[in-house]
């Protein structure tokens, strides 16, 4: 997969050197290239901003330097254009569904804006060239869209195949796609077996798998249904055995 990353702060997306990103680029398996949105500036105060018409409070990123860019990186008439993806409030939102979706995608370009947003014509024209998705990361502001791209893009990457070292550990996380999908995650230990006073469960202790794997779908049933009963609401209750509907019920979810 290759990512390009349009931005004012190019050195914000560091941190994709790091880690698994960063080992999966030196494989092969992934390419990020960022993007000084700067550089298709054509004054020499390098502005990307100008007021709102309309008024109204901050500013709004101007559409010149945009269209330059995206110019550049898809030249029209060019082959496989980029999926464009726009980080906003008002996108839909980032799930582990939509990651999967877009994990499928060979190509990505993700649009950062600052202040007010970018102004809305750039969107609007690039529907004509590209798939455009507008995306939310969650029901909060945060001031730009770089820390956005980098919840994306690593949500999105892991899902390529041979980014992770064990495939196996995507099929039982929280928001998985293994037995337990639509669940957290149960809680997890290591050594050592006593810390602090307060001791690792007996169960993951005793070697008996069957047993192990019973507590771990109980911790994650009962944590959904403490922490976030919405996941709940749209679980595949067919799926539930007997064992699982007492301990829901215990934790008083009324599906149950």
């Amino acid at each position: 997969m290759h990512i390009d990353v349009i931005t004012i702060f190019p050195d914000y997306l560091a941190p994709l050197d790091l880690s698994l990103s960063g080992k999966a680029q030196g494989a092969g398996v992934l390419e990020v290239t960022v993007h000084d949105l700067r550089q298709w500036t054509r004054n020499r105060h390098r502005t990307v901003d100008d007021t709102p018409y309309g008024g109204g409070a901050g500013m709004v990123m101007r559409p010149e330097p945009w269209g330059e860019a995206l110019d550049a990186l898809v030249p029209l008439g060019g082959s496989s254009p980029p999926t464009m993806l726009v980080p906003t409030p008002t996108g839909r939102p980032l799930t582990q569904s939509l990651a999967e979706e877009l994990a499928q995608v060979t190509r990505l370009l993700i649009a950062c804006g600052r202040y007010e947003g970018i102004d809305a014509r750039v969107v609007e024209h690039a529907r004509s060239r590209m798939p455009v998705l507008e995306v939310s990361i969650g029901d909060y502001v945060v001031t730009g869209g770089e820390v956005a791209a980098l919840v994306i893009i690593e949500a999105v990457v892991r899902l390529l195949p041979g980014f992770m070292g064990n495939p196996g550990s995507l099929d039982e996380e929280s928001h998985g796609t293994g037995e337990g999908q639509g669940l957290l995650e149960y809680p997890t230990y290591t050594k050592p077996v006593t810390w602090r006073g307060l001791d690792v469960p007996a169960v993951l202790l005793s070697g008996h798998h069957a047993q192990v794997t019973r507590w771990r779908r109980e911790q994650s049933l009962r944590r959904t249904a403490r922490v976030r009963p919405d996941l709940l609401a749209t679980y595949d209750v067919a799926s539930l055995d007997p064992r699982d509907r007492e301990v829901l019920a215990e934790e008083g979810w009324p599906g149950s």
